[in-house]
């Protein structure tokens, strides 16, 4: 792969609203549930946990991509030859394209059951796309600057949770430490949807200037992630009690219903408005990587992949009609975000040492 061009790339402290804007998004509204099922008012534990994972990911990432030019898809076609790493391309490709459309199906699902039961999705969805499409016409560095207002736009809706002290139990919180290792675990894996995002690094990396110096950057966008969902979660478990908290599907939404303004009477309205701004740059990231996945693959203009990936989201988005289906697309990321934490990295790493340590042999040979 070519050099990015520097009148493409974009600086490196973007990267911090790179990977915060993806992992922060439709999952923020809900995730207390599924983690706090099996340790209770101890998923906080957990949700520190999995910010760990990810910070050794991120240095894991930078650790396979250092001295590249290229991304992961190219590094996929050293190491494994060029059909079988086509073969894993193909599957990042189909990961990324899955990751949108459940971002954005997700997101549906929450403004047809709190706001409009009558939502027309294919109306929604042209019109959310159309949009997308636009932006990424405009190429990477309009897409960071989405991701930027994704995430300084919105963020004045972390001061809302405040108001949930007024009702607040501290004692919700006690005893500490309270449940076994296993089912922090378990509460852990359960995460793994919540703050996907952070991968898509593999593929803009080329993208950033000076990307030694975005390191920082990178690992302090996840840590702000972790940090916010350390937050909502610690305030959601003050609020509700144990049962509530493992019954209530949408939480955070549940919470906003108790802010009181004198010029809004039903916050959560605006809130679920507002996420519009959140999702839209996880919808137009990852449509960025999988349409820059294709052209790297079949060899042709961007401005055609990203036609054909927005086409297939909208028709995706509109197939799936029942809860069912969306729970099992979100079942089916979490499983493979939690083996790309454990299994995929850590290998790619080994592999990559093993590639260069192999290379620079064959080099003093000659």
């Amino acid at each position: 792969m070519k050099k990015i061009a520097e009148r493409y790339q974009v600086s490196h402290f973007l990267a911090f609203f790179l990977i915060h804007s993806l992992q922060f998004g439709v999952g923020v509204l809900g995730f207390q549930r599924i983690i706090s099922l099996d340790s209770g008012h101890d998923a906080w534990i957990a949700i520190l946990a999995s910010g760990v994972i990810v910070h050794i990911s991120i240095f894991l990432i930078y650790q396979i991509l250092k001295d590249q030019e290229g991304n992961i898809l190219d590094i996929h076609k050293k190491i494994f030859g060029k059909w079988i790493g086509n073969g894993l391309n193909a599957i990042f490709i189909i990961y990324f394209m899955a990751l949108s459309i459940n971002i954005l199906r997700t997101y549906i699902e929450v403004i047809q059951v709190w706001m409009f039961p009558d939502l027309n999705v294919w109306m929604y969805s042209i019109f959310f796309l159309i949009l997308v499409y636009y932006i990424l016409n405009g190429g990477f560095r309009v897409v960071a600057g989405i991701c930027f207002f994704g995430v300084v736009l919105p963020g004045y809706l972390i001061f809302t949770f405040f108001f949930t002290l007024k009702f607040a139990n501290f004692n919700n919180l006690m005893p500490f430490f309270d449940h076994s290792i296993s089912d922090l675990l378990k509460s852990t894996k359960n995460m793994s949807l919540s703050i996907l995002g952070f991968e898509a690094l593999f593929m803009y990396y080329p993208f950033l200037k000076n990307p030694e110096k975005s390191k920082k950057w990178a690992h302090m966008g996840a840590a702000l992630t972790t940090f916010f969902y350390l937050i909502i979660m610690l305030f959601s478990i003050v609020y509700f009690s144990e049962e509530q908290l493992q019954k209530n599907v949408w939480a955070t939404l549940t919470m906003w219903k108790i802010v009181e303004m004198p010029f809004v009477e039903r916050f959560e309205y605006i809130g679920i408005a507002n996420w519009n701004l959140v999702i839209l740059p996880n919808v137009c990231l990852t449509l960025w990587c999988a349409s820059r996945g294709i052209k790297q693959i079949v060899k042709i203009k961007q401005k055609y992949t990203i036609l054909i990936v927005v086409a297939v989201c909208y028709a995706a988005v509109n197939f799936i009609k029942e809860r069912e289906q969306i729970n099992f697309i979100n079942n089916l990321l979490g499983e493979v975000g939690f083996y790309l934490f454990i299994a995929y990295i850590p290998l790619m790493y080994l592999l990559t040492l093993i590639y260069r340590k192999w290379k620079g042999g064959r080099k003093v040979e000659t």
